[in-house]
């Protein structure tokens, strides 16, 4: 097949379109020159209190002072710049773990799909240096709050290793605030079917423990390379796992099922690791399980329909309540269907969970200091206390009901960001028009 040239004036339109994408992406903020405080708003810290009317200062990025405003006594000299936030409210910049954010740009494209690579076992494979920081997606999350990500890789086995990002900077190295912080693992599904007779089902066990085999055969050979000192030949995919036998790393299992859950704990009781579950729909059925082995979990996608037609409606609604009552430390995910845009929504999960009993603190810690600790972040972001990076934002109203969360401003590592997005761009451009 003769493969032409592209004729000049199609160059000139792909050549105009990037530069058309380019130009409309923001500014990265600039870093912080003046210190900032900020008075009055009522502050939830990430970590289960809350200050009514508090004083929060920060500069050179970090925050340096966290008080109730009545302790704090006015000094004009200390912050540059000073703004009173009478009736507003401050919250952590809420942290979007297990995510495709910075992957893709449009799902029914192809093109900009970069979250899925193949093969089974792909632990070296990074999120690292293919997260895009001018995504489009992006700054519609961080007008919710949203200020950072664990970008994770998907599909196969081992989906390959995360890092989490401030949702703002030039390029990842610019971006990233924790490298390589996790490898991904999606446990195998047993699917049983009632209906089956039982050829069927035994062959799926069979296919079931198969697989289980596989995954306890790479685990063995990875450990077994990290004890040998040298090699005639390197292997990339065992060289990957070393973070995670040196406990650098956190190994991310993903699961729903109970058996697949209780499968996984039990299996990784074989190996020194550290593991967070991923998902969990099942989780509150061997909660006693995961309180023993002190494993935390990110909860699936709190605006999801049962997975089974006997459950209730609203059981993914109330397992956020049902989890943390039992003394697990949770975090919320959003893994799914239009997942990077509906990355925006997850301020609203939490506010579910509100309605279904959660206590409103617990729930914001569920969104920052939970998962941060879950991400191994929790000494930098997750919660407003002196020391910490200036993650943070004011909503005009409760940042976790839909009703009246609007993002007046938002700091990460104290710059100050833009909060316009595309969407915002369209809704004036329409608006005038009709």
């Amino acid at each position: 097949m003769i493969v032409k040239p592209l004729s000049n004036k199609y160059l000139i339109f792909v050549v105009g379109l990037v530069f058309a994408l380019a130009t409309q992406a923001q500014q990265p903020a600039k870093k912080q020159q003046q210190s900032v405080l900020l008075l009055d708003a009522t502050a939830h810290l990430g970590n289960g209190k809350l200050i009514p009317k508090a004083a929060i200062g920060f500069s050179n990025g970090k925050i340096d002072m966290v008080l109730a405003a009545i302790d704090y006594r006015m000094d004009s000299s200390k912050y540059d710049t000073v703004i009173h936030l009478k009736g507003k409210h401050i919250y952590p910049g809420f942290i979007a773990p297990n995510s495709r954010l910075g992957l893709v740009e449009i799902e029914a494209v192809r093109a900009s799909r970069d979250f899925d690579e193949v093969g089974a076992f792909n632990p070296h494979i990074r999120s690292l240096t293919a997260y895009n920081t001018d995504s489009r997606i992006t700054p519609t999350v961080r007008t919710n709050g949203v200020l950072i990500a664990e970008v994770a890789p998907e599909g196969g086995v081992i989906s390959g290793t995360s890092s989490v990002f401030n949702l703002e900077g030039w390029n990842w190295e610019d971006a990233v605030l924790k490298r390589d912080n996790g490898i991904h693992l999606n446990w195998p599904g047993l699917y049983k079917n009632l209906d089956q007779d039982k050829k069927k089902q035994k062959k799926a066990e069979e296919k079931y423990q198969e697989r289980i085999k596989e995954i306890e055969t790479f685990f063995q050979q990875a450990l077994a390379y990290q004890k040998v000192d040298f090699h005639l030949e390197s292997n990339l995919r065992f060289e990957a796992m070393a973070p995670l036998f040196e406990k650098k790393s956190k190994l991310f299992i993903h699961a729903d099922n109970v058996q697949e859950i209780t499968d996984a704990i039990y299996f990784f009781d074989g190996f020194d690791l550290e593991i967070v579950l991923v998902g969990g729909y099942d989780a509150w059925i061997v909660a006693d399980l995961l309180n023993d082995r002190d494993v935390p979990i990110l909860l699936q996608r709190v605006h999801s329909l049962p997975q089974r037609e006997g459950d209730p409606i609203d059981l993914s609604f109330r397992l956020p309540k049902m989890l943390s009552d039992k003394g697990l430390l949770v975090g919320l995910e959003n893994s799914g269907r239009m997942e990077a845009m509906g990355t925006r929504n997850m301020p609203f999960y939490a506010g579910t969970a509100i309605a279904y009993g959660v206590d409103p603190e617990i729930a914001v810690a569920m969104l920052s200091l939970n998962t941060a600790k879950i991400l191994g972040i929790d000494d930098k972001v997750g919660s407003l206390e002196k020391g910490k990076l200036a993650t943070l934002f004011v909503s005009d109203g409760d940042a976790l009901d839909m009703r009246t969360n609007h993002v007046s401003l938002a700091f990460i590592e104290g710059k100050r960001l833009d909060l316009d997005n595309p969407q915002k761009e369209l809704y004036r451009k329409f608006s005038g028009k009709y």
